[in-house]
């Protein structure tokens, strides 16, 4: 069965401009641009005044919003009206206030090594193991290494996909192979991870 219009609006915040073109988002804020494409998704994106959306509260009528409209959608399609807001509101958290993922070493007797040369994170003496394994900083991914605590390092930048996708091959770096995983918990796992929190 095919739903007739399907709709979803998100608000757009002071000090964060939005352009729509062509399915193609543009979000500009105090800590850069983010620019998305949603052009693989049939469906209609605007901008629109609080005034035109019905059943709004009263002190919402002067903001604007970006509506996305999905017409004689099936199921599926309809899951992806709210994909496409989430991605639209993670642009405007990062463009506003950044991402951070922290991560932790975890060894049980070779302590692990990490540096950074240039944009790759070196992991060295992993299971006490010679090879450096080496993963590449996604654009825009700032590495830093936490000063008060011990064994931690921080991702941080304001598109979500590259900070996480970063956070994700150096967990994946440190995959322990051909032994039983439940006795050997080495590795370098996210412990936290979220928006960074309003200055």
């Amino acid at each position: 069965m095919k739903t007739i219009l399907s709709d979803r609006t998100v608000e757009i915040p002071e000090g964060v401009e939005v352009t729509v073109k062509a399915r193609k988002i543009t979000v500009k804020g105090k800590l850069g641009t983010l620019e998305r494409s949603f052009k693989h998704i049939q469906m209609n994106c605007r901008i629109v005044p609080g005034s035109e959306i019905e059943g709004i509260e009263e002190e919402k009528v002067d903001s604007k919003f970006i509506k996305v409209d999905m017409w004689f959608a099936d199921r599926k399609q309809l899951a992806s009206v709210r994909t496409v807001c989430t991605h639209i509101e993670n642009m405007i958290i990062g463009v506003s206030r950044g991402f951070t993922y922290k991560m932790r070493f975890v060894y049980s007797h070779f302590p692990i090594n990490v540096s950074t040369s240039g944009d790759i994170v070196e992991i060295r003496n992993f299971l006490g193991e010679r090879r450096v394994r080496k993963v590449k900083l996604f654009p825009g991914v700032k590495y830093t290494r936490t000063a008060d605590v011990k064994d931690q390092i921080e991702l941080s930048g304001t598109d979500i996909a590259n900070v996480s996708l970063t956070a994700a091959q150096i967990q994946q770096a440190t995959n322990v192979r051909h032994k039983d995983l439940r006795k050997f918990l080495d590795g370098i796992y996210v412990s936290e991870k979220g928006p960074n929190p309003e200055a």
